[in-house]
């Protein structure tokens, strides 16, 4: 299908590389995207990108989607070359066996995770994997790898971005996604009449922290955040597992582990989504956090909402979401923040 929106942009940021803490390529990105539909950018010391409109009143609202992808860094070199990670985010194991990954080191360098072939396995070695248990093999005698990486380098899953039907999968959806969907909204919208923060945050995978940060410096009177949600939507989830599906629409978050929406702030989100006509679905994570609990209650309390992109497999390399429903987020999006004008009340 062609979508209807910037493929080639979301593809550039999902395939760019950039783990928590490391963000460099991805932030450099959203400054050139954000210097050219806001009125002025900055970078906090964490590296927090802020893009601001500049609304008629002094009414305030954030909007967040987290930069960062979980990924690793390495902690160890063995004799033979071989690399041993530490995670960056949450990992399942199973999930990385034969694996292309590219270590940013002194150059980019391809490594893949090595497996034992299954056999020579006995059941017995087929148990529980810990990502700590895992190998990268660059392909390369000892000395050479010594040259090329050090401790501390960071290390991301090679995977490119690609059109699958009426879907988008790839690598780091998780949250590039919804920082495109952010962006957009930013490109898209005219003259709203409240100043809008466009802040793409960091760190987020590791414990919601650019954003905790972000809730004190940018101090708005109402937060909107962005994230990827689960669609289990698959054979073998019984439906009430499913949490979102594919194609029904943006997802209007009102729980997950970490936050509990503002009432009077996601129903006024399902308002302007059926009032425009926008195809949306209402959204209860069992667990998982996103940004939105990092404007909370930072420096003191303020109203939330969130938004998600019902996404297939999290935290793998085939990330899947549908194009309808990333349209359908970047409208909702845009026309919630064209209709703030600070005069409705979200006070409980």
């Amino acid at each position: 299908m062609a979508f209807e929106f910037d493929f080639d942009l979301l593809r550039d940021l999902t395939e760019t590389s950039g783990v928590p803490g490391y963000e460099d390529r991805v932030r450099e990105m959203v400054r050139d995207e954000l210097g050219a539909t806001t009125d002025h950018v900055r970078t906090d010391a964490m590296g927090n990108v802020v893009g601001t409109i500049e609304g008629d009143s002094d009414y305030s609202v954030a909007v967040a989607a987290h930069m960062d992808e979980i990924g690793f860094m390495v902690k160890h070199i063995d004799d033979d070359g071989f690399l041993k990670l530490d995670a960056l985010g949450g990992w399942d194991a199973r999930v990385l066996r034969a694996q292309r990954v590219t270590v940013h080191g002194e150059e980019d360098v391809t490594g893949v995770f090595g497996s034992v072939p299954p056999h020579t396995l006995d059941d017995a070695e087929d148990g529980e994997e810990e990502v700590g248990d895992r190998v990268v093999d660059l392909g390369r005698d000892a000395e050479e790898v010594e040259e090329l990486v050090s401790v501390g380098d960071v290390v991301t899953m090679n995977q490119s971005t690609i059109e699958m039907g009426d879907s988008v999968t790839g690598k780091a959806l998780d949250d590039r996604v919804c920082l495109f969907a952010m962006l957009e909204a930013a490109r898209e919208i005219e003259d709203p009449d409240a100043t809008i923060h466009f802040c793409a945050t960091v760190q987020e995978e590791v414990g919601i922290r650019g954003a905790t940060a972000l809730g004190v410096d940018v101090d708005p009177d109402l937060a909107i955040a962005l994230d990827v949600t689960i669609a289990s939507d698959i054979p073998g989830v019984s439906e009430e597992d499913h949490v979102t599906a594919l194609g029904d629409g943006a997802a209007i978050k009102l729980k997950d582990s970490s936050v509990i929406t503002t009432p009077k702030v996601h129903k006024r989100l399902k308002s302007v989504a059926e009032d425009g006509g926008i195809e949306h679905q209402l959204e209860v994570l069992p667990s998982g956090g996103t940004d939105t609990a990092g404007f909370q209650n930072t420096n003191g309390a303020i109203p939330v909402g969130a938004l998600s992109i019902p996404t297939r497999y999290l935290h793998t390399v085939t990330e899947t979401a549908n194009g309808d429903d990333i349209r359908a987020t970047i409208d909702l999006l845009t026309a919630f923040l064209e209709s703030e004008d600070g005069d409705h009340d979200y006070s409980l």
